[in-house]
């Protein structure tokens, strides 16, 4: 099921009133920016305590009244070895009185760096898709990842492990799954303020799989003003009954700020 959120282009021969704020509460690293599970090591002058939130809301009417909400936190500290995040998103978007997307989601992520590229790590999800066949997952996942590439212009982090995933069905069943992970995060900064990113990550089970791609251009405008553009694609192989579909796209423009 595509769906277009932030600042996604909507169809023009409607009448608009569109309004879009992205607010990112400090300078973002490549570790802090990530939006799945293999984020790099953090700078050396990185500090301590960082967050940040985004929010994006779209209105339209006219032929056909629709609202599209966008909403993302994210904290992220530093202590020795370790890093700790914790994240939350929201979306949703409505369609004349009639939802076509929402979804929930809150994780939190620790990460434990060895000696060299080397590193241990674990991460907790729980999500909610009203149109997925499910009423929600659980996830939780451990594992060794390992720094291939540490720029400046190209970062690259691989990660994989073993995990645990219950879910709860629409019908009231459950299932309690053992799951395969393995990630991906890239980076490349090709020029002064301009950098193209791609994350991959697999969760295998003996019932399903499911793939998450994101890609993105991030463009600095100025001190506080970056122009993204990204494409994002989630993918069930095997989705149970009453999904309204095994594949997620959301494409977006977006306007961040930072300070």
């Amino acid at each position: 099921m595509p769906r277009l959120i932030a600042t996604a282009t909507q169809t023009p021969v409607l009448s608009a009133a569109t309004a879009v704020l992205s607010l990112l509460c400090s300078p973002l690293t490549a570790a802090q920016d990530s939006l799945f599970y293999a984020p790099p090591e953090p700078e050396d002058d990185a500090p301590e305590f960082t967050g940040q939130a985004e929010l994006g809301y779209t209105s339209l009417s006219g032929n056909t009244d629709s609202s599209t909400l966008l909403a993302k936190g994210r904290l992220t500290w530093l202590t020795g070895h370790w890093t700790q995040t914790l994240r939350a998103e929201t979306r949703k978007v409505e369609e004349n009185d009639n939802t076509s997307a929402e979804q929930y989601l809150l994780g939190g992520r620790e990460r434990y760096d060895l000696e060299g590229p080397h590193y241990l790590f674990g991460f907790t999800r729980w999500e909610k898709d009203r149109f997925s066949g499910y009423d929600y997952q659980f996830t939780t996942i451990a594992g060794y990842g390992r720094q291939l590439l540490a720029g400046p212009d190209h970062v690259l982090s691989l990660e994989a492990g073993p995990g645990y995933r219950h879910d709860e069905l629409e019908s009231g069943e459950g299932d309690d799954l053992a799951v395969g992970y393995g990630a991906l995060d890239y980076q490349w900064n090709f020029s002064e303020g301009s950098s193209f990113q791609q994350e991959l990550s697999v969760e295998g089970t003996a019932q399903n799989v499911t793939t998450r791609a994101f890609s993105a251009v991030t463009a600095q405008l100025n001190a506080h003003l970056a122009l993204r553009l990204s494409h994002e694609i989630e993918r069930n192989s095997q989705p149970p009954e009453g999904a309204s579909s095994n594949i997620d796209r959301t494409t977006a423009a977006s306007l961040l700020y930072r300070w």
